[in-house]
């Protein structure tokens, strides 16, 4: 199985300062947010979910 990553949002940087920076990548017919501290959201048919699963995270408390 393939896995492209592409990265369809820009850098978003965290409320503390620390900077995050998010993708989105295709896993077959899912989506899943990631980010550059570690984060992996969860896989979604939808890219806009993926994606504000993205910003939640990086706007988090």
């Amino acid at each position: 199985m393939a896995v492209n990553a592409v990265a369809e949002d820009g850098p978003e940087r965290a409320r503390s300062g620390q900077e995050h920076l998010t993708t989105t990548t295709e896993q077959g017919r899912f989506c899943v947010a990631r980010c550059s501290c570690g984060w992996r959201g969860p896989a979604r048919r939808a890219r806009s979910q993926a994606r504000t699963d993205a910003e939640g995270h990086t706007t988090g408390p």
